[in-house]
């Protein structure tokens, strides 16, 4: 059963006090203050819902103790009780915060009734904040924005492996963002407060890298001067990111086996066991289980890398996430760039569209800074981007309008909802299918049954099935 609200009334009056509480108290858990110091000990002390207060307490000021209140972690809401009422009042009351204000005498089922609003408003409000932040949960994981079909089970993932110890191996191409994903393991891992520490192993040779991950000791080789710590060692207690796995030596392998196998390390040139409490992420745009079978990469270390495996996809497979990353990437940008942040064009979302991003997500941000860079308009269009967009590399799809159901079109894509946004995004995979539905699907990172019903939503049952 919910609890009653909580109501504080504040006047001097003390016939005023025990009047409301009376009216109130059947339906409300209902405390009274007399001054500015007993009704700040309530608020203190106690989560007050709604409070009424008068203008005048006293010599005190109602206005004083709105100004109080609503500076506290968790702010009620505040109506204003006065006999001196009036325009100017009432406006002064509601820019310091007030929710709204009575006039007395009282009529105590208008009062009633104002608190019951002010409750049901503060309740849609709390309701609409969660709904955003559920929304916004669904769409923006640790900055991986993804709500096509194909991102869907990785965002799964991620939220699930992300709290354990499992070593995870994250496989996809150049650009898909690989290493945003293992920081969003990091970050969502319980250890967020630990180090991260990033290794980008296809950069060293295999000398440098062994020493760069285990450390070495004073005089173990030439040039070693001064005793080194490793990555290993500066990741204890938190999450060593190994990206591009693929490139590391059979020799280095061995003893990233035993490390990942027992959370032991040895430093170059040393012989003292060194004990870590660190979790691996590894990535490669490699095929490892090719290169397992090929002789180049140990199968042992294989399995241990890939306790959990996060397959990402390739922009190309998810261009239903192009609209909602173009608008991120967008603002980032233009505040990294000092620039207005301007919307995107029609023409421009569907050059976006029509390209096969062969860079993915990393070729998306750069080809949008370019954008960024290059506008003078008021929105950035398709002759902002850059020329290989719609030139020999890039398949330009030809403007056309988008409709809103009734044979109207928008003219920018600055007007779009998200109703809209999603007609566009299907006639744009249409139109390069030439209505090929299962092709529109894969081209959207849709499954066919979801196109199918999307299409009915927008009232689109006419197009020929193929």
């Amino acid at each position: 059963m919910t609890s009653p609200a909580t109501i504080l009334i504040v006047d001097d009056e003390k016939h005023t006090r025990d009047g409301l509480r009376l009216s109130l108290e059947d339906e409300f858990d209902v405390y009274v203050a007399g001054n500015l110091a007993e009704a700040l000990e309530f608020l203190r002390n106690d989560q007050i819902d709604v409070m009424l207060t008068d203008l005048r307490l006293a010599g005190e000021s109602g206005m004083d103790l709105i100004d109080q209140a609503l500076q506290l972690p968790r702010p009620p809401l505040c109506i204003m009780m006065t006999a001196y009422g009036g325009v100017d009042t009432a406006v002064d009351a509601m820019k310091r915060g007030a929710y709204d204000f009575v006039t007395k005498p009282l009529n105590l089922d208008e009062v009633e009734i104002l608190i019951k609003r002010a409750l049901k408003g503060r309740t849609l409000e709390k309701e609409n904040v969660e709904l955003k932040k559920q929304v916004e949960r669904k769409y923006d994981v640790e900055g991986i924005l993804g709500q096509s079909e194909v991102m869907k089970p990785v965002i799964e993932v991620i939220e699930q492996v992300a709290p354990t110890r499992a070593t995870v191996l994250i496989e996809g191409e150049s650009g898909t963002g690989k290493e945003l994903v293992a920081r969003a393991i990091h970050n969502l891992s319980g250890r967020p407060k630990a180090k991260l520490v990033t290794v980008h192993c296809a950069a060293l040779s295999p000398t440098v890298l062994e020493s760069e991950l285990f450390g070495h000791e004073k005089g173990s080789f030439t040039g070693a001067s001064d005793k080194r710590i490793g990555r290993f060692e500066l990741a204890d207690g938190g999450t060593l990111f190994l990206d591009e796995i693929g490139e590391i030596d059979a020799s280095v392998q061995v003893k990233l086996l035993r490390a990942l196998g027992e959370q032991i390390i040895e430093r170059v040139g040393g012989s003292k066991p060194i004990q870590v409490d660190v979790r691996v992420v590894a990535a490669t745009n490699k095929d490892l289980a090719k290169l397992v079978q090929e002789g180049k990469f140990r199968e042992d270390l294989f399995w241990r890398l890939r306790v959990v495996q996060i397959k990402l996809p390739t922009l190309r497979e998810r261009k239903g996430d192009i609209p909602l990353l173009a608008e991120a990437f967008l603002r980032e940008l233009a505040e990294l760039n000092r620039k207005p942040c301007k919307p995107l064009s029609e023409d421009a979302l569907h050059a976006l569209l029509a390209y096969d991003w062969p860079g993915n997500v990393r070729e998306l941000r750069t080809a949008l800074e370019h954008g960024v860079v290059m506008c003078n308009a008021a929105r950035v269009s398709q002759k902002h981007l850059p020329p290989y967009l719609t030139g020999g590399t890039g398949i330009l799809l030809q403007k056309k309008s988008v409709g809103n159901g009734s044979g109207a079109s928008t003219s920018s894509f600055a007007d779009l909802n998200l109703e809209k946004m999603e007609r566009a995004m299907i006639d744009a995979a249409l139109q390069r299918t030439h209505d090929n539905r299962t092709e529109a699907a894969e081209l959207l990172g849709l499954s066919r049954r979801t196109l199918q019903r999307k299409l009915r939503e927008l009232g689109r049952v006419k197009r020929t099935v193929k």
